[in-house]
């Protein structure tokens, strides 16, 4: 395939020379002469290992070329990724300046062009700068229309620096948005020969899908500084630790608490979050991340009331009290802590969870603390779904209790709002008054 890439920076760079060890022909396309002139000596522009050595072999061969006419570059190519920065602004957010100049460029020279040409981005973009920005730019500036006369999409890059070439032939998945099937087979097509995961998805879902693997790649510099910082301060060996904690792949380094959804609860996770952020505010340290986790998990239950709150809807019928389906344990459980805010602000509430009703009725661990500290709580409780949709005008579906979703579809009335915090069945989704808590 014969391809230009715009950028002739990390990625760009390093994407080049790969596209050509794979057996693609590549014109590499930048405004900065020494860049250029660079890349056409046979010379990288950057340090990273073994990257010389590939673009001396294929500019050698004549397979990478290099130049600063965008109109060239397109012309002889069928496939053009842009690999252009994206600083910061001093706000945080991104100077899409460069994207913004490309798109206009290279949307002036389709307009002109009678071959099908497919535009990928993969400059890294907050989710809905494709579809918000670039794409309105591209078409206005060639007349054209994406996904009829020209191909558009995201394919994201994982690569880290001093590993980028190896990265590059191993990559942990390779993603791909396109703005129809035809746009994301021509960008997979890319990385034949190169065994991982592929994934075809939309174009917003691609541009969340670097952002949430660079927080988190963040998150865990963050937490393992922070942990080993108090650690080291109770006179632990913070590796050794790290060591044991990495080697559980169930829970730990897994999918495990890995979905968005409501707040953490129970009997451990907040009561050992507060106790580790005591011990090393006890020797001086800060804690932001820990300070802020627990902020966080605060928000999410704000966030449930804020939403239970615009709908403007008195009477709440809640699925679930307890912090998890298949328990009755209602120790630190955000639903009650919801249940308590909206209480509070004058809302009716209807709360049906059979296990919590049950432990109610019988004696049990939970029932004193059922029946007299939640007094104002368990006095909501109802046996029966039947019973809950007597006034409920607002459902919240706040665990994954086994009878939840065939409740909500047995309810007439589709236009009845119902708030999801554990996005417990998709075949609710298509509901008209159905709002997932963060999706």
């Amino acid at each position: 395939m014969k391809i230009s890439v715009f950028g002739i920076g990390y990625v760009g760079a390093v994407t080049s020379a790969c596209l050509c060890d794979t057996g693609h022909t590549v014109i590499a396309v930048d405004k900065d002469p020494v860049k250029v002139q660079c890349l056409n000596d046979g010379r990288s522009p950057i340090i990273e290992k073994d990257l010389d050595t590939l673009i001396k072999k294929y500019t050698d061969s004549g397979m990478l070329t290099a130049t600063l006419d965008i109109k060239e570059a397109v012309a002889q190519s069928d496939i053009s990724l842009i690999c252009v920065g994206t600083p910061s602004r001093e706000d945080g957010s991104l100077d899409l300046a460069y994207i913004e100049d490309v798109c206009q460029e290279m949307g002036e020279v389709i307009k002109t062009k009678d071959a099908y040409h497919t535009v990928v981005l993969r400059s890294t973009m907050v989710p809905g700068t494709a579809m918000d920005l670039c794409l309105p730019i591209l078409e206005k500036a060639s007349g054209k229309k994406a996904g009829k006369d020209f191909g558009f999409g995201n394919n994201p890059e994982f690569l880290r620096e001093s590993t980028a070439i190896y990265d590059y032939y191993n990559p942990p998945k390779i993603v791909v948005g396109g703005i129809d099937e035809k746009s994301a087979d021509m960008i997979m097509g890319l990385y034949e020969g190169i065994e991982a995961p592929r994934i075809k998805t939309d174009i917003n879902v691609a541009e969340g899908v670097k952002y949430a693997d660079n927080a988190w790649h963040a998150m865990k510099v963050g937490f393992a500084n922070e942990i080993g910082n108090i650690l080291s301060d109770c006179g632990v060996d913070s590796h050794k630790v790290m060591d044991i904690f990495c080697m559980d792949t169930k829970l730990n380094i897994s999918t495990a608490y890995m979905k968005p959804g409501f707040a953490f609860g129970g009997s451990c996770l907040p009561k050992d979050v507060r106790a580790i952020r005591a011990k090393g505010k006890s020797t001086g340290l800060k804690t932001p991340i820990f300070d802020a986790l627990l902020e966080a998990n605060e928000n999410q239950v704000t966030r449930a009331f804020e939403k239970i709150k615009a709908s403007g809807k008195k009477h709440v019928g809640m699925m679930g009290l307890s912090f998890k389906s298949g328990t009755d344990d209602l120790r630190e459980s955000p639903l009650v802590t919801l249940a308590n805010q909206l209480l509070d602000a004058g809302f009716t509430l209807s709360v049906y969870d059979p296990n919590v009703f049950h432990a109610s009725r019988v004696e049990c661990a939970n029932q004193n603390y059922i029946n007299n500290v939640i007094t104002h709580i368990s006095k909501n409780l109802v046996e029966t779904p039947e019973q809950l949709k007597e006034k409920s005008e607002i459902y919240v579906i706040g665990n994954n209790g086994e009878q939840f979703s065939k409740i909500i579809q047995s309810i007439d009335d589709t236009k009845i709002p119902v708030l999801d915090l554990v996005r417990i069945d998709p075949a609710i989704e298509s509901r008209e008054g159905y709002h997932g808590i963060c999706w």
